[in-house]
C-alpha cells in the first residue's frame, strides 16, 4: 500500500478540522487492488481497473474546492485542503463518496494531495500491473 497526504492550507487546517478532516484523516492510498480515499468523515474506494486517467489541476477558488464538494457542471467530487494545485482522477464507472448508499456517484474525484504528480504516476504504475 502507498499512502498520499493532503496538502493543508494553514489558513483552513482549523475549519477543517471541525468537520473532521485532519491530516491523520485525509489521505489517499494505492492498494494492491483498489484505490481508496479518506477525507474526514468521507471516503471512495474503487478497483484501480475504475481508473481511467488523471490530470494535475489548479490553482482553484477557495470557495469551489476547499472542504468536501460537490460539481453541479458534471458531479465531480472534490476533496480539497488547498487552493492551490490538485489531481482530477477520472472514473470509467461513477463512484459513490459524497452521499452514503450510492445514491449520488461520482465521474471524477478531485484531490489536493501534498504529490499530486507523483499520485498521477503512481496510479498509472498501479494499473498497469
Amino acid at each position: 500500500m502507498t499512502r498520499f497526504g493532503f496538502d493543508f492550507d494553514p489558513a483552513w487546517r482549523t475549519p477543517l478540522s471541525l468537520i473532521g478532516i485532519t491530516p491523520d484523516r485525509a489521505f489517499a492510498e494505492i492498494h494492491e487492488d483498489a484505490f481508496v480515499v479518506r477525507f474526514g468523515h468521507w471516503s471512495l474506494r474503487t478497483p484501480l481497473s475504475n481508473v481511467l486517467d488523471t490530470t494535475v489541476t489548479g490553482p482553484y477558488t477557495s470557495w469551489k474546492v476547499i472542504g468536501p464538494h460537490l460539481s453541479l457542471a458534471d458531479r465531480g467530487v472534490t476533496f480539497g485542503t488547498n487552493a492551490r494545485k490538485g489531481l482530477c482522477v477520472r472514473f470509467r464507472t461513477p463512484v459513490p463518496a459524497l452521499v452514503p448508499g450510492g445514491f449520488l456517484t461520482h465521474p471524477g474525484a478531485t484531490l489536493t494531495v501534498s504529490a499530486p504528480e507523483e499520485l498521477a504516476e503512481a496510479l498509472e504504475r498501479a494499473r498497469q500491473v
